[in-house]
């Protein structure tokens, strides 16, 4: 949870939203990955980030979403009668990997990563082959001359103890050749494609009433 970026702020409002919102995202099944609460002129801004092992979808965070506006509701005298939006979404790509829930969740990604013991620590691009107590698992790219066969990936673990915070790599394409698979979407690419077919389909549905509307006017 964190309250860390731009002009968010982490008071004892914020600790007081957590006390409330933590028990109905965690009973509700998810993990609150973030809470931030940023002023907008008269309002507030309630941004919660939420994520679980089997993924987030479009109805879970609508779900989500009543739970949350109901604590909000109920305990209206603690949040000072001060209008807010509330925002729940899913972990965007750019997420650091903090947490062994991360890594779990992103297993089969290519990810960047500092590793190694502290003073030591190399800049690792592989992918997530395994995750378990004694650490991470990497398929890491063997370096090698420009111009030179490309060697296979050497499997390297990773004790938690010598792992930094791991970002996920975009990948257009993926070693077999294939591309765009729903594989190497995340979660947030597939509701922007969703909301997209949405627009579009209801942009149809305009031009379709505009034209039923022009011909009955030339009668």
């Amino acid at each position: 949870m964190s309250a860390s970026r731009g002009t968010q702020r982490s008071d004892p409002a914020t600790e007081r939203l957590s006390g409330w919102i933590q028990p109905v995202v965690t009973g509700a099944g998810y993990d609150l990955e973030e809470l931030v609460v940023t002023p907008a002129g008269r309002r507030s801004v309630v941004r919660v980030v939420v994520d679980r092992d089997t993924g987030v979808t479009l109805d879970d965070i609508a779900e989500v979403s009543r739970a949350v506006s109901e604590v909000l509701d109920s305990n209206d005298d603690g949040m000072g009668r001060t209008p807010y939006v509330l925002e729940v979404t899913s972990p965007g790509v750019d997420r650091p990997l903090t947490e062994p829930r991360h890594w779990r969740r992103n297993n089969g990604r290519m990810v960047q990563v500092a590793a190694g013991p502290a003073g030591s620590t190399e800049q690792l691009t592989g992918r997530i082959t395994a995750v378990d107590d004694a650490g991470v698992t990497l398929a890491v790219e063997a370096k090698g001359k420009p111009g030179a066969k490309k060697r296979a990936p050497e499997p390297r673990l990773v004790p938690w103890a010598q792992l930094g915070a791991g970002r996920v790599q975009v990948e257009f394409a993926r070693n077999d050749d294939h591309v765009g698979t729903d594989d190497d979407m995340t979660q947030d690419d597939a509701a922007e494609l969703e909301d997209l077919d949405l627009d579009l389909d209801l942009d149809e549905d305009l031009d379709e009433a505009e034209l039923a509307d022009d011909d009955g006017g030339e009668k």
